[in-house]
């Protein structure tokens, strides 16, 4: 079996889940009418000399759309089958979720042949489930199981940012600062990758329920309904969610900007008060002859007690103007 290539299950016949390991008895399984799964890598050189030699048969738009770079969420309906496109959370170490995986799919009665750049864990749940002969035995079964486990893993983690979110409007009213400021911005950030998937990936599961692709009976449509509604619960979450970092943004600057008011009123008061006095004191410091008081041993402390009973007038004035 071709390097490029990570697994292939023959779905039916009289053993489920049977692994197929040599490229010719792959590429017949994909042409019989019993169903069968490969899944390739998607930059590797050889998926494409693979999809052209053993799946010349499939159509032109589709082979492209299986090997294309960066694609967004969609599904259409070639024929008997169906291009689909759909895109994961990124669980894999070291990833940001929002940088999420996508998967591309050509599913017909007979064969899955999907595609992704980097690991899916619901991919592998899959292929695990297969193998144990506990899978879907049908084409249209495996994608509605498919959609449902991606659909899954995104709630999850839209629930987990909700929950930040919480968080973060409590936080703004207890303690504002700097560190809160870069969490509200990084979340924000998510926000916008996890958007820039969810609304198309909303769009392509509302077409496959639609699909009159015959790969797809009447409840694999009922199913298909379902992960659309959940998706638009989920991008709905997300929408509110944008909305209220930015209340939370808004918060947090407003807090930042009068602990800095504050300080420099403060700074600004203690200045106020101790010019005055520092004027007398420079005054009264300069090395000259003819200094009154210079030859007088109760002088410093007559000037110190003068000098406390300006300050004392003076924070008397602040508080009668209202500025203490």
């Amino acid at each position: 079996m071709t390097r490029c290539i990570h697994f292939a299950y023959a779905l039916a016949g009289d053993t489920p889940g049977r692994t197929l390991t040599g490229d010719d008895e792959i590429a017949d399984a994909l042409a019989a009418p019993e169903p069968a799964w490969i899944h390739m890598q998607a930059d590797d050189a050889r998926t494409r000399d693979w999809i052209e030699t053993h799946l010349a048969y499939l159509p032109e738009p589709v082979r492209a759309a299986l090997l294309a770079t960066d694609p967004r969420p969609r599904a259409v309906t070639h024929g008997d089958g169906v291009l689909v496109i759909l895109r994961g959370v990124n669980l894999n170490p070291g990833a940001e979720p929002e940088d999420m995986i996508s998967i591309r799919l050509w599913v017909a009665e007979g064969r899955i042949v999907s595609v992704s750049l980097r690991e899916l864990a619901s991919v592998h749940e899959m292929a695990a489930a297969i193998a144990a002969g506990q899978g879907p035995q049908r084409a249209g079964t495996l994608l509605c199981d498919l959609a449902e486990r991606l659909q899954g893993r995104i709630e999850t983690y839209v629930q987990n940012l909700d929950d930040l979110g919480d968080r973060l409007e409590v936080e703004v009213l207890q303690q504002p600062g700097p560190e809160l400021r870069a969490t509200v911005t990084d979340t924000r950030g998510e926000i916008v990758d996890l958007r820039r998937f969810l609304l198309p990936q909303r769009d392509a599961a509302a077409a496959l329920a639609q699909s009159p692709a015959p790969v797809l009976d009447d409840h694999d449509r009922l199913r298909l309904s379902e992960v659309q509604d959940r998706l638009l619960r989920a991008v709905e979450e997300v929408e509110g969610l944008r909305e209220r970092l930015v209340v939370v943004k808004d918060e947090l600057t407003t807090a930042m900007s009068d602990r800095l008011n504050r300080n420099l009123y403060l700074l600004s008061v203690i200045s106020a008060v101790f010019l005055p006095l520092g004027v007398l004191t420079g005054l009264m410091g300069i090395n000259l002859a003819g200094m009154p008081g210079a030859n007088w041993p109760p002088a410093f402390w007559v000037f110190t007690g003068l000098l406390c009973l300006i300050l004392a007038a003076q924070v008397a004035l602040l508080r009668r103007l209202n500025w203490l």
